[in-house]
């Protein structure tokens, strides 16, 4: 299973022990782990953040939404956003290269067992939707708890997609899939809500306003408040944003007071805003010093040290684990590494500026097939591990013997799964490659090229993992469907290493 993140919101942002017995029940979970909990009194929400193994997650989210069930009941609760329940929204985000299709599953599996197992009315939007006019959560919400409360069992277009056509006290809940989106406030030096309705009217898309922002005005503590979810921080970043609403504050006699984020964001949608406001036509991402840090941590451990000894101690101990798939995945993440380095050696050139777009989108990819590729490496790990471990267990009576098997199996297919993912990545680290090779700095195009080889082996040696674990596997589609893919990716990788080295 991929990686995922929740950003789950709870129509309580008042009492401190309700919130912490949400958080707890998250963190709780094996495998998750905790990213950030804000409340809002004046909202009266709380949203949460967290992220881990998709399995994982999803438990999280439904153990907090059997506390929040307990704890909060939408009779009593009020607050300046909408709700509709208890939980409010669960959405599941993927991470990395988990494709969205993961977490439209997670979606529909954790708003089935919320629906029948805590018996409160589900509803799926965004890219879990049943029907198209769910999809959007504000469509969902319309009317809010009171207005669902009345018409539940009543009007047909209100049936849940999971759990009781009945309303509890606990309100409904919309669980989904989506990209990632930027929770932004915008503060204005007025307490005139009308005035915030009307610039949320403008600024918001369904207004005519800017693609991929959804807004409304509210009064928040006594000032005039435009609260937004940016859907695509990339298509309208928040710099764009928040002049538009400086714009159109200014025709009313008022400014903007301050902004604040809700939850975590893309250190990316920062740096935009900064390359903005400060004209940094030039800028490079890793003229950021904690960037560049984190890069090479100090100059002594280059100097002495600079090689992962101990990783390669770890390969050469002896055990069965670290072995060939960690290696693949971190074969890959050296690949990317190089091209990432031939990226950075031609961004901010003069004589590189017709390239300059190519490079950054490049370099982002590199960026991130890195990071992943390194993950993966522990994972590969960790999947053989419990393969070993599922094949120790006892079987000295037929049930014992099935849950054996059936463990076996299960933990096999995982192992199977997790260098897939290593193919696929260093399949796709190959094709930007091949950019930052022909468009980039000529100086640096072996270390491209040698980037290639790396990536090259990453994917046909991850393939043999795949292919290796396929063969234990029962399941016959499985097999069918796993060995069909290798297939494919093998020939990519060959295409994408020709096109490199010619």
């Amino acid at each position: 299973m991929g990686l995922v993140e929740s950003i789950m919101n709870f129509s309580e942002g008042r009492r401190a022990g309700v919130i912490a017995a949400i958080s707890e029940a998250i963190a709780d979970v094996s495998g998750v782990q905790l990213l950030d909990v804000q409340s809002d009194s004046d909202h009266n929400r709380t949203v949460i953040s967290f992220a881990g193994r998709a399995d994982a997650v999803g438990e999280a989210a439904f153990q907090a939404t059997k506390i929040a069930q307990q704890f909060i009941n939408l009779d009593e609760q009020r607050g300046a956003h909408p709700r509709l329940g208890a939980t409010d929204v669960v959405p599941f985000v993927p991470l990395g290269d988990t494709p969205m299709s993961e977490c439209v599953a997670l979606a529909r599996e954790v708003g089935r067992r919320i629906g029948e197992e805590l018996g409160i009315a589900v509803y799926l939007y965004e890219e879990a939707a049943s029907r198209p006019e769910r999809r959007n959560l504000a469509d969902v919400r319309r009317g809010e708890y009171e207005a669902w409360r009345d018409s539940i069992g009543v009007d047909a277009t209100r049936a849940p997609d999971f759990g009781p056509a009945v309303a509890t006290s606990a309100g409904a809940t919309v669980v989904g899939a989506r990209q990632p989106l930027i929770a932004y406030n915008v503060y204005l030096n007025s307490g005139d809500v009308a005035i915030a309705r009307r610039i949320a009217n403008v600024v918001r898309h369904l207004g005519g306003g800017l693609r991929y922002v959804k807004a409304l005005g509210l009064l928040v503590d006594g000032r005039a408040q435009i609260s937004m979810n940016l859907v695509n921080y990339h298509g309208t970043p928040i710099h764009r944003v928040v002049e538009l609403i400086r714009l159109e504050a200014a025709r009313y006699g008022v400014s903007v007071g301050e902004s604040e984020v809700i939850g975590l964001l893309p250190q990316d949608a920062l740096f935009d805003a900064a390359e903005h406001y400060l004209q940094l036509n030039h800028f490079r991402r890793d003229q950021v010093l904690e960037t560049k840090l984190r890069a090479n941590p100090s100059p002594e451990a280059f100097q002495t040290d600079w090689l992962p000894t101990t990783t390669l101690r770890a390969f050469a101990a002896g055990s069965p684990v670290p072995g060939g798939g960690s290696a693949t995945a971190l074969a890959g993440a050296l690949a990317a590494s190089l091209g990432q380095m031939v990226a950075n050696l031609t961004l901010g050139r003069k004589k590189y500026a017709a390239v300059e777009e190519q490079m950054r989108g490049a370099l982002e990819h590199l960026e991130s097939a890195a990071r992943d590729l390194t993950q993966l490496a522990r994972a590969d790990s960790e999947a053989y591990a419990a393969v070993m471990t599922a094949n120790k267990l006892p079987q000295n009576t037929p049930e014992q013997a099935a849950e054996r098997d059936h463990a076996v199996q299960a933990a096999t297919d995982h192992a199977a799964r997790v260098p897939l993912r290593v193919v696929r990545l260093a399949v796709h680290v190959l094709a930007d490659l091949a950019i930052v090779a022909q468009h980039g700095n000529p100086n640096a195009r072996t270390d491209a090229q040698v980037g290639a080889y790396l990536a090259y082996a990453a994917a046909h040696g991850a393939a043999l993992n795949v292919l290796v674990n396929v063969a234990s596997l029962l399941d016959q589609a499985a097999q069918n469907e796993l060995t069909a893919e290798v297939r494919e990716l093998r020939a990519a990788a060959d295409a994408g290493l020709a096109q490199i080295i010619g």
